[in-house]
């Protein structure tokens, strides 16, 4: 039948799974790549030649239902099959559809996102210690404030910069942070980041330690 093959190994291994396992997939199956940095061409060589693939990236939140994947069409892959692999992907979260081309830079921004938040968070968290917060109410304001302000941003469709704008009077106590996290290049900060993720990214796909 038009079944998913789900192809959900470290990077490392996909070489090894696929000389055991390639020879079995066929056309009318859609294999349906997680395997980060792993490009589509590299699983192409070791399947049958028309057999389609469907490279993602989904990231760990979808293991509570929360997740995004990206996801990119193989040289025989087509509307069918990204659609099966879409199906597949959003039973855990939402999907983007990018070209392959897209792929490293959604593994810099969605699928090591989560570990910025956290970055966050704990700093945050941190923060609420040190104005004498204990551990417990400041892990609750700050979990809980992500969390509000992710579903405002995403379910009442506000922009970033209108939410920032609504919370932040003039002459007060926003404005005043917000200065000191622009002096200390938070924007220059991820926009580094990100880019530096994307790089080693690349550099994964092409086979590099």
């Amino acid at each position: 039948g038009a079944d998913v093959v789900v192809l959900a190994v470290k990077p490392q291994d996909i070489e090894t799974l696929l000389g055991e396992v390639g020879h079995l997939l066929r056309p009318e199956q859609t294999v349906l790549s997680v395997a980060a940095a792993i490009p589509t061409a590299t699983i192409e060589r070791y399947i049958a030649a028309d057999v389609p693939v469907v490279r993602s990236m989904p990231n760990s939140p979808s293991t509570v239902h929360e997740g995004i994947a990206g996801m990119c069409a193989g040289r025989h892959a087509g509307r069918e099959h990204l659609d099966r692999a879409g199906t597949v992907l959003r039973a855990v979260g939402d999907v983007v559809e990018v070209p392959e081309v897209h792929m490293d830079a959604i593994t810099a921004v969605s699928g090591s996102g989560p570990a910025y938040y956290a970055l966050l968070a704990e700093a945050m968290i941190e923060a609420g210690l040190l104005l004498g917060l204990s551990r417990e109410v400041s892990t609750k304001l700050v979990v809980q404030t992500m969390l509000g302000t992710a579903r405002l941003l995403r379910d009442e469709q506000m922009h970033p910069v209108e939410l920032r704008e609504a919370v932040t009077s003039p002459g007060g106590t926003t404005i005043r942070a917000i200065r000191e996290l622009e002096q200390a290049g938070i924007r220059a900060a991820f926009l580094n980041a990100i880019n530096a993720a994307m790089e080693r990214s690349k550099e994964l796909a092409r086979g590099g330690d």
